[in-house]
């Protein structure tokens, strides 16, 4: 209890700092809710004039700090403007809304490239690539601009888009005021460091405390277990005694083969598959409700796992929903589904998805029409969706807070291979967890498998480093707009200010010091080394020789033989009966398409005797591909019919080729005749040092010091390599864009170069290059629409078939596109760069059948492999690119008259159906 002299001093001070900052004091009063610690920190750093940078957890409120930026815009004496940015448009509408409901329609606008809405407003939210955009072309817009919001800075990480953000920090004016806002990361003052240098004075606001506290879970079975006793024990990262006892109970069972498992293990009929099982889906739902823990996000990193479990929790009957809630749930669903075309919702799943939402189930990723990923959102927020399986890129897109998180695995694809969750990755997904001025507290539970150790999910739940690494390079259009804005020497200047380069020059400082001490153990190293008989460093450089050499031998093996493979593959017909000798189809195959003429290497499509119908890769023949056996392949044989491919299979296992051992390939080694090779042994036989008795001895001090000499040089190219290194890639690309008429010999931006500026996409040299050859010249809107795809789209993994295109026109076109990017490619590769990736042609023909107003549903079932149809919310992001990419063409003023109108025309055919929902939601 306060004493009144305690009451009175407090209240003096708040009086003193309303006096203090007025509009922090004017803007706080229609909160309704007191401010935290940080937030008026971070506000009263604003009203003084100063930029800030505000690193806080999910959920803790960093948003009030680009409100309050709004709010000095809208209350300045003069007409000020702020621009609140963010990553993905599904962020700008939220945020428009939260704005229009504060300060009404008239006063904000909405700019995503989808959507234009009162863009002359005061306060405009828009994605960070619209202002980017706005900076280079210098648009009248920016006058008057005061203050800009970048809600989710961390982005600047991301590998394909992070570069846009550093671009805008670096070109913003310096009149004007930038808040950054950001998850908690572990270099903050690295990146605050940085923005001082091109930003002038900028204040850190860290806050790592959660508003909602979190409490840390493990799902063992079904018994739930606090991974910590108390907070003391968190903060020691020590587990749960009784967690531990009894996972190591379960895991002792597992290896005795325990025919008395508890529920949650696998098991046959009478014990006999012993295999560990994850408890069911359905379980671990019920097990939440029980404990008032929904809803919940359960992130299970994969789509078709997401879609899974919402399947298995239907098939056991699961309801969590009240028949209020039921009725409420089909009265929002069917307003917001009405302008997609009623022929397209079967083929959508809707009648599925509708049956899951009234139960209270959702899954929630990537794949998804984007307009039923929103309606997920809005009825979770609502409360009435309880639980919802996501992939992790929820976790980095709208507001879409829970009661707790499940994670189901600590593992996750990463688009190369299967790794383990980082620190910051579990803190982002965990983060969810907790909805603050809802939930007393948030709860994150990990489910337990035998692979996992508790131990190490008290090391992810206890560290909080999330580093933020910069992704920026040059590209070809940054390097136009650079150019054309500020000339090459400032422009040159301005990417060595960049973070990219400033993380790059704070680097060098400690690898300079690793080849310091490198250099001081080599000497060490020299001592060990000496040897009476002779110069043994001579003599083990001979041994080195003798092993490059050997490599190198073999190396030419290698290239021989995929120079027989492929010429071998090449020369397959339908119905060769074929061993594949490894990779994961080994055994008799039945070629159906030899799969030549094509660009690169054959890749042949093949039947095994297990009846999988597919493309193999030259890599799973290490030589020569024999003909065991013809077979007759039916001439219109369908493989995606499982009774044409049971026959054929029959066909090829009645040859009897399965029971015979087919020849096998020898290769000659190379080594046994290599005259420079056996020179050098000769020499190696004849050192003095040969005839050492300790020669193995020194031999394995030289081998050292080889290898840390190796690793010092290396050292010493990368400190050469990242001084000056964004400089050296600016000159790189500009040297490109010199030899082929993008800038002249003086450094000025050409015609061509303009319009190369104003191509937003990854391959925009090679779109640029297109439109100026006329490489898509005379074709139909169709026809356009597929042959640009090859520069946007990228298949999410790369997979065994190989794409086909439209005979004719759009053929001739994909040929032409692909030759360009060959040339480019090579020509990139002798300057040392790696900028445009090859076409893909995977999206051709589902955006030409779509275009050529086929159905949704056959042109979905045109996706990309056997495997599977194109999921719907893949094909609408993919088109929606595809379109953006056509508006960019239609008014590209290198492009000529008949592209422009023909991409006009594309566009129309393609804005259709879900599309033209999708365009306007």
């Amino acid at each position: 209890m306060t004493s009144p002299a305690e009451r009175y001093a407090a209240s003096r001070r708040r009086a003193a700092e309303s006096a203090k900052f007025p509009r922090l004091d004017d803007f706080s009063t229609d909160l309704g809710f007191d401010l935290d610690d940080f937030q008026r920190e971070a506000c009263q750093a604003l009203e003084r004039g100063s930029g800030v940078l505000v690193c806080a957890p999910t959920g803790a409120g960093k948003t009030v700090v680009g409100e309050f930026a709004v709010h000095l815009a809208l209350t300045a004496d003069t007409r000020k403007k702020c621009f609140y940015t963010t990553p993905i448009k599904a962020l700008s509408n939220q945020k428009y809304h939260d704005l229009v409901d504060r300060y009404g329609a008239a006063n904000v606008g909405l700019l995503t490239g989808d959507n234009v809405i009162n863009g002359d407003a005061q306060v405009v939210v828009m994605t960070t690539e619209v202002l980017r955009n706005m900076l280079y072309a210098g648009s009248a817009a920016l006058d008057g601009l005061a203050y800009v919001v970048m809600d989710e800075v961390h982005y600047l990480a991301d590998r394909f888009r992070g570069a846009v953000w550093e671009e805008v920090i670096i070109h913003l004016p310096s009149t004007v005021t930038l808040v950054s806002l950001s998850a908690t990361v572990s270099n903050a003052e690295e990146f605050a460091d940085w923005l001082v240098t091109v930003r002038g004075h900028t204040e850190v606001v860290v806050s790592e405390h959660r508003p909602v506290p979190l409490w840390q879970h493990m799902l063992v079975g079904r018994r739930m277990f606090d991974l910590f006793h108390d907070a003391d024990a968190a903060r020691k990262h020590d587990v749960h005694p009784e967690l531990l006892r009894y996972t190591r109970e379960q895991l002792r069972r597992l290896e005795m083969g325990d025919r008395t498992h508890g529920p949650g293990w696998g098991g046959g009929r009478g014990g006999r598959n012993k295999r560990w099982q994850p408890p069911l889906r359905f379980d671990v739902i019920e097990r939440l409700e029980r404990a008032d823990l929904l809803p919940a996000i359960i992130f299970v990193f994969s789509r078709a796992g997401c879609a899974a479990a919402v399947q298995q929790c239907m098939a056991a009957g699961l309801r969590l929903t009240t028949p209020d809630e039921r009725e409420e749930i089909r009265a929002i669903v069917e307003e917001r589904i009405t302008a997609i075309p009623g022929e397209d919702l079967t083929v959508l799943g809707y009648w599925e998805w509708l049956d899951a939402l009234e139960r209270g189930l959702a899954a929630h990723h990537a794949g998804m029409l984007p307009a039923f990923k929103e309606v997920v959102e809005e009825l979770f927020v609502r409360g009435l969706v309880k639980a919802v399986f996501a992939t992790e890129t929820l976790a980095l897109g709208i507001n879409m807070p829970a009661r707790c998180v499940v994670l189901e695995r600590l593992v996750k694809y990463n688009g190369e291979a299967h790794v383990d969750l980082t620190p910051g990755e579990y803190t982002q997904l965990t983060g969810r967890a907790g909805r603050r001025g809802i939930d007393v507290e948030g709860h994150a539970v990990v489910v337990w498998s035998p692979e996992v150790d508790p131990r190490h999910v008290a090391g992810l739940a206890s560290t909080r480093t999330y580093p933020l690494k910069s992704s920026f390079r040059p590209s070809y259009n940054m390097a136009a707009n650079l150019v054309g804005s500020v000339g090459i020497a400032r422009a040159r200047e301005l990417l060595e200010s960049s973070f990219a380069q400033f993380q790059a020059d704070r680097s060098v400082v400690g690898l300079a010091r690793q080849v310091q001490n490198n250099v001081k153990t080599i000497q060490g190293y020299d001592d060990e080394v000496r040897c009476h008989h002779g110069d043994f460093n001579e003599y083990f450089g001979l041994r080195v020789a003798i092993a490059d050499r050997e490599r190198a031998i073999a190396r030419q093996g290698q290239a021989q033989r995929r120079a027989e493979t492929a010429a071998s593959l090449s020369k397959l017909r339908p119905g060769d009966v074929i061993r594949i000798p490894s990779g994961r189809r080994a055994g008799l195959a039945v070629v159906i398409d030899p799969g030549v003429g094509g660009f690169g290497e054959p890749k042949p499509m093949v039947l095994t005797q297990d009846r999988w119908a597919g493309r193999v890769p030259a890599s799973d023949f290490p030589g020569l591909v024999e003909v065991l056996d013809r077979v007759r392949v039916p001439k219109n044989f369908n493989p995606r019919s499982p009774a044409a491919r049971r026959d054929l299979a029959a066909a090829v296992t009645a040859t009897g080729l399965d029971r015979r051992e087919g020849r096998r390939n020898r290769t000659r080694s190379g080594a046994a005749d290599d005259h420079e090779l056996s020179l050098l042994r000769i020499q190696m036989r004849q050192h003095a040092c040969h005839q050492c008795p300790d020669r193995e001895e020194h031999a394995r001090w030289a081998e050292r010091r080889h290898r840390l000499e190796r690793d010092t040089d290396a050292l010493r190219d990368k400190v050469a390599g990242r001084t000056g290194s964004l400089a050296r890639t600016f000159d790189a690309v500009c040297g490109m864009l010199t030899v082929r008429g993008y800038l002249s010999e003086s450094g000025e931006v050409t015609d061509a170069g303009r319009m190369l500026a104003r191509i937003w996409t990854e391959t925009d040299l090679l779109v640029a290059e297109c439109l100026r050859r006329g490489t898509w010249e005379g074709l139909a809107p169709a026809e356009l629409a597929a042959a640009v795809s090859v520069a946007v789209y990228e298949a999410r993994r790369e997979g065994d078939e190989r794409a086909s295109v439209p005979r004719g026109p759009v053929a001739d076109a994909v040929e032409a596109t692909t030759k360009i990017w060959a040339e480019l490619e090579a020509e990139e590769a002798s300057r040392g760069l790696e900028l445009t990736r090859e076409p893909d042609l995977g999206f051709v023909w589902p955006i030409y059948r779509w275009a050529r107003g086929e159905s949704l549903e056959r042109v979905l079932a045109s996706g990309h492999n056997l495997d599977g149809d194109m999921p719907a919310g893949d094909f609408v992001r993919w088109a929606r690119m595809v379109v953006d990419l056509l508006g960019q063409i239609s008014q590209a003023a290198g492009a000529s008259e008949d592209v422009r109108t023909t991409a006009r025309q594309a566009i129309g055919v393609v804005n259709r159906g879900v599309l033209a929902y999708n365009a306007v939601s």
